[in-house]
C-alpha cells in the first residue's frame, strides 16, 4: 500500500450494504475501504479493529465517539456521520484531537412512516394476529382500536411531528401537540389543536408519539408521574431516542398494564440485550431502530460519506459538525 493511501472503516454496516449504496471505487487509487458488519460494544475490541484507521464512517449513533475513545485512535482524521446531527459524538474531544467530524443528508420521511406501522400494528393487533395465523390457532383472537374518532397526541411538533399530524388529521383523528416551547402560530400552521399542558395532552390521548430531539431539557420527559396520567387504554410510541422516557418507568408501566401497550424503535442500549423485558411483554411493538433505515436515505448517507471523503482528501471539508 502507498504511504499516500489512507485506511477508511465502516462501522456496523449490519446489512452488509454500505459499499452497494455508493460508487466507492472513485476512491480506490487513494483509500482502502473496509467494513464491520458486527457491533462491537467493548472499546477494548473497537479499538483493535479500528486502530489503523484514517478515517471513520459510522452509522447514527449505533457507535459512541466520547473523548476517551478520540484519545486511543492517535492515526484519526475524519469521522463521517449519517445525518447532521449525532449526539453519540463529543465534538469538542474530535477538535482536541486534530480530528475533521462531517455529516450527510437524512431525510425524516421514513422515521415518520415507521411510526405509523407501530401505530397501525398497535391499533391492530397485527403481530399477535399474524404469530396466531402462522401457528394455526384461532382465527381472529383480538378486536381493533379505530383511528377515526381516536385522540392522537405529538410530542414535538418539529418536522416530523408536523408529518405526522397530517397522516393523523387523514385518518380522521382528533389530533394536538406539546412541546416546551410549541407555540400557537405554530400548533394552527399545523392544524392541530395546542394541548393546554402536558398532563393535559396525556391525560386525554388514545395514542402519544414522541418527537423531541434528545437535550438535557427534554431527558425524562415522560416519567411514572407521566404515564400514570395516560388512559389505560392508550398506546405510547416513540421512535425518537430512548432517554425521553424514563425506561425502568415505561417496563413498570406496561407490566402493570398502567397503559395498553407501546411500540418501540429506540432503546438506552442497542443493540437491546437478550434477556431485556422489551424482547418479551407482550403489549409491546418492538423494532431495532429502524427508523431512518430505508433505501433512500442509505443511498444519500453513504453516497455523501463519499463526498465528505473526497473534499477532505482535497484539503476542502464540506458537511462539518461542530
Amino acid at each position: 500500500m502507498s504511504d499516500d493511501m489512507k485506511t477508511c472503516v465502516i462501522l456496523d454496516d449490519y446489512q452488509d450494504v454500505a459499499l452497494t449504496f455508493a460508487d466507492w471505487k472513485i476512491l480506490a487509487d487513494r483509500v482502502t475501504v473496509t467494513r464491520l458488519t458486527e457491533h462491537l460494544a467493548d472499546q477494548d475490541e473497537l479499538v483493535g479493529r479500528i486502530g489503523d484507521a484514517d478515517i471513520i464512517v459510522m452509522m447514527r449513533e449505533r457507535t459512541r465517539f466520547p473523548a476517551q475513545l478520540f484519545r486511543r485512535l492517535p492515526r484519526l482524521r475524519l469521522l463521517v456521520t449519517s445525518g447532521m446531527r449525532n449526539a453519540a459524538i463529543d465534538l469538542a474531544a474530535a477538535a482536541a484531537a486534530g480530528v475533521v467530524v462531517c455529516g450527510t443528508a437524512s431525510d425524516s420521511t421514513p422515521p415518520m412512516e415507521l411510526t405509523w406501522g407501530l401505530i397501525l400494528g398497535l391499533a391492530r393487533q397485527i403481530q399477535a394476529e399474524n404469530t396466531q395465523l402462522r401457528q394455526n390457532g384461532p382465527w381472529q383472537s383480538t378486536i381493533g382500536v379505530d383511528l377515526k374518532g381516536s385522540r392522537l397526541g405529538i410530542v414535538g411538533l418539529g418536522k416530523i411531528g408536523t408529518q405526522i399530524a397530517r397522516i393523523g388529521q387523514a385518518f380522521g383523528m382528533h389530533v394536538a401537540a406539546w412541546s416546551a416551547n410549541l407555540t400557537q402560530e405554530r400548533a394552527t400552521a399545523a392544524g392541530v389543536e395546542m394541548a393546554a399542558s402536558k398532563e393535559a395532552l396525556l391525560e386525554n390521548s388514545d395514542f402519544v408519539t414522541i418527537h423531541l430531539v434528545l437535550a438535557p431539557a427534554t431527558r425524562g420527559t415522560i416519567g411514572t408521574a407521566e404515564l400514570r396520567r395516560m388512559k389505560r387504554s392508550a398506546f405510547l410510541i416513540n421512535t425518537s431516542r430512548a432517554e425521553i422516557v424514563d425506561q425502568p418507568a415505561l417496563i413498570q408501566a406496561l407490566e402493570d398494564k398502567r397503559i395498553a401497550g407501546a411500540g418501540l424503535d429506540v432503546f438506552d442500549t442497542e443493540p437491546l440485550p437478550p434477556d431485556h423485558p422489551f424482547r418479551r411483554l407482550p403489549n409491546v411493538l418492538a423494532t431495532p431502530h429502524l427508523g431512518y433505515v430505508a433505501r433512500n436515505n442509505y443511498r444519500a448517507y453513504f453516497t455523501e460519506a463519499v463526498q465528505d471523503i473526497e473534499a477532505w482528501l482535497a484539503g476542502s471539508p464540506i458537511r462539518t459538525l461542530g
